[in-house]
């Protein structure tokens, strides 16, 4: 048994239509341009506005322009889509916004158990498929996986180095595991995506084994480029304190 899936950002397009198609939901437009009023007009230091503009744009990129649709075809296109969320919306509003994260309890280690948990739970496929039938599970789902991330990149960010460093490496190890499970699954998982995939030249497992591999490989990377970042940070910081005791 199938079910015709329209997801929240439409049904899925073909190859010849999906540049034109914008989502131009009023309600969605309407919280689009609130956020760029305020933008302009709340009382926010110079990176804080400018992390929120940025955040905006990539608000825009995600449920407005074509790659929403474009969604609702590829299960691949559908990763990238959360991984940005986890890893490029979420560490902005957590510097667009670092006093209402910073009043979140609980610790740096629970919150990477936290964000790595409700990341794991939207990618089954229960949950997945419930997320593309309804627009309340759909908007949950895009909450709860960007807020998570947000409290966590706050917490991250307030951590001492080495606290920060073991954190960025668990998050890595629970992306790969997971894009190697979605990877090596062995068959298609994803109903929603089941007779969309073709139209672009892919089985829906090959789609779905590309999607793992974007979660294995790069999505995976960020967590351990920014570890390394860190750490030359905190190395060029001791360097220097020994180079002024000297």
């Amino acid at each position: 048994m199938t079910t015709n899936w329209v997801p929240y950002c439409g049904a899925a397009p073909l190859p010849a239509d999906w540049l034109t198609r914008w989502n131009f939901d009023p309600v969605l437009l309407l919280c689009l341009a609130f956020g760029v009023f305020a933008s302009f007009r709340m009382p926010m230091d110079r990176q804080p506005r400018s992390a929120m503009r940025f955040a905006l744009v990539c608000f825009a990129f995600l449920f407005v322009s074509p790659f929403c649709a474009l969604s609702s075809a590829l299960f691949t296109a559908r990763v990238v889509h959360h991984v940005i969320l986890a890893t490029v919306l979420a560490p902005l509003l957590a510097a667009a916004f670092p006093a209402l994260c910073r009043r979140m309890p609980l610790s740096l280690s629970i919150w990477t158990a936290v964000q790595a948990l409700v990341f794991w739970a939207w990618h089954a496929p229960p949950l997945y498929a419930a997320a593309l039938s309804s627009d309340a599970v759909f908007w949950a789902m895009q909450a709860s996986i960007t807020l998570s991330a947000a409290i966590w990149w706050d917490k991250l960010r307030r951590a001492p180095t080495a606290a920060a460093v073991a954190a960025l490496l668990a998050a890595m190890v629970l992306m790969g595991v997971l894009g190697a499970l979605i990877t090596f699954a062995g068959r298609a998982l994803y109903a929603p995506h089941w007779l969309t995939t073709q139209a672009w030249g892919l089985s829906p497992l090959q789609d779905q084994q590309i999607a793992g591999l974007i979660m294995w490989a790069p999505a995976s990377a960020i967590y351990l480029l920014t570890a390394m970042v860190l750490l030359y940070r905190w190395i060029g910081r001791d360097e220097d304190a020994q180079a002024a005791r000297a």
